[in-house]
Order: C-alpha cells, then sequence, then structure tokens
C-alpha cells in the first residue's frame, strides 16, 4: 500500500507545479502519437520519451493525468 503524504504549497506554487505535469503529460501524449502515426506535428518541437511502445506511453501520459485530477480535485474542495 503506498503511503499518501499531506503537503502545503502556496498558489503560485501549485500553479508551477500543475504547469510541470500538464508539460510532461503533453510529452508523453505526443510521444504515442508519434508511435502510432511516426509523424510529428508541423511546427512542433518535442522530446520523444523513451518507452517501449504507445501502449506504455498512453499509460504514462494517463497516469499524469490522474495526477493532475487529484490535485485540482483538492484545489476545488479548499475553494
Amino acid at each position: 500500500m503506498a503511503k499518501n503524504y499531506r503537503i502545503e504549497l502556496s498558489e503560485h506554487d501549485l500553479g508551477q507545479l500543475l504547469d510541470g505535469l500538464e508539460i510532461r503529460a503533453e510529452s508523453w501524449r505526443r510521444t504515442a502519437a508519434y508511435l502510432r502515426t511516426g509523424d510529428t506535428p508541423v511546427g512542433s518541437f518535442f522530446t520523444i520519451e523513451e518507452c517501449s511502445d504507445e501502449g506504455e506511453a498512453i499509460g504514462i501520459a494517463s497516469h499524469y493525468e490522474a495526477i493532475i485530477g487529484k490535485i485540482r480535485k483538492q484545489m476545488e474542495e479548499q475553494l
């Protein structure tokens, strides 16, 4: 069983944390798309993440999105 932590951050710091998580999720979504099609969007620059296949990339992106969702839910509960 994973241990849960309670962490307090300022509104600004929490926004920065969410921005970083969203960037990571987007990178994994783009990696999955690249592995599916072999193409990169025109005018787009990103680093292809290291993974075994598209499914793994989708799973990692989904995990980041779940973390973001949990944080946003907790933020809304405190408004």
